[in-house]
């Protein structure tokens, strides 16, 4: 409201309220060129299958930025992904998609079909047919490399209160079936969720403790809040009190501005249980890896955890160094050791 009318239409950001809320049909977007780009320090390029999401997360902004859910064809992905490894020499791909548990299956049969040397790894909800362990083998077979999980908390109660519609039974069968098949399991937690008491905290490090092997990789963030953009904003407002983190002398210095809410957990005690969670990942072992060491470092412990493990980043590396030669292990090895996951009722949304 403050720049209303002050700047112009070269400078100003644009949202869905400018073009009445009309979505983009994603199949008439082109390929993306990235050749103008310095591209060679990435170990991946960006791709997407879809936009949006179909759930309604307390914490997410994904529904209120995009509005509707949709998506691509999957041959439309393949395609894609086909035309960007050729022209750029790239056979890693992430997909910037919210999730891709819609259209996963699918892309990973186009791949299988046309025989793609590309491995893509994005956004996985769990819900019941990633725990299927015939379902992580296929696509496995697909290319798929990495699955980034967002579990966010390891208790039930804080849960229900994100509206996340998982239990914590398939968050455990989802990991344990994901890197059995060697597929690489990124999890996202949520510390200091609006209610979250010491007791849900403690549950969620004990999950973490129980599935330590099985992850890849755990990464927290501290929860925030902001007046508008996430999908609980309007309810927690009018729950609570909030105010500004800084006073008002310090606005000039700033460059966005942190609203608190006036509840528990309070700020101080969100950042301790933060450090504690860090410290708890670091005693199991479990890496958050940033630096490309790290990540070298990180794709070496999971081979030693898991005989089907994907192949690291530095092979990638080595690979798009050495001119026309590709990582295509999972059409050379077919054949993937199964698992079991077993899947226990856990509450309201057990089956």
């Amino acid at each position: 409201a403050l720049l209303e009318g002050r700047l112009t239409r070269e400078r100003r950001v644009f949202t869905l309220d400018d073009i009445d809320w009309r979505l983009l049909d994603l199949s008439t977007i082109d390929v993306p060129d990235f050749s103008d780009l310095d591209i060679d320090g990435y170990p991946h390029l960006s791709a997407f299958t879809g936009r949006s999401c179909p759930y309604q997360c307390g914490f997410c902004s994904e529904t209120m930025q995009w509005g509707k859910y949709r998506r691509k064809q999957a041959s439309q992905v393949a395609e894609e992904l086909k035309i960007l490894s050729e022209r750029h020499r790239f056979q890693l791909f992430l997909m910037g998609d919210s999730l891709l548990n819609p259209v996963i299956t699918d892309v990973a049969d186009e791949c299988i079909e046309r025989e793609l040397p590309v491995y893509w790894d994005g956004y996985l909800r769990a819900e019941k047919p990633v725990c299927d362990p015939q379902n992580a083998r296929l696509w496995r077979r697909g290319g798929y490399y990495r699955a980034r999980i967002g579990a966010e908390s390891g208790s039930p109660r804080v849960l229900k209160l994100m509206n996340k519609q998982i239990t914590v039974e398939q968050i455990k069968a989802a990991v344990a079936n994901l890197a059995s098949a060697g597929i690489k399991t990124t999890t996202y937690w949520v510390i200091g969720y609006p209610g979250e008491t010491e007791e849900d905290f403690l549950q969620t490090l004990a999950l973490i403790e129980e599935m330590k092997d099985d992850l890849y990789e755990a990464d927290c963030n501290p929860f925030a809040y902001f007046l508008k953009g996430q999908v609980n904003s309007q309810n927690w407002g009018q729950a609570h009190e909030c105010h500004l983190l800084y006073p008002d002398w310090a606005r000039e210095s700033l460059i966005t501005q942190t609203w608190i809410l006036d509840c528990e957990p309070r700020r101080e005690e969100i950042y301790h249980r933060l450090n504690r969670f860090i410290a708890h990942c670091r005693n199991l072992n479990i890496p958050n890896p940033y630096s490309l060491r790290e990540i070298y470092a990180a794709d070496e412990r999971w081979k030693k955890l898991h005989p089907n493990a994907v192949p690291s980043v530095l092979e990638f590396e080595k690979n798009k160094d050495s001119g026309d030669a590709v990582v295509d292990e999972f059409r050379q090895n077919a054949t993937i050791a199964a698992a079991t996951a077993v899947i226990e009722d856990d509450g309201d949304w057990g089956f």
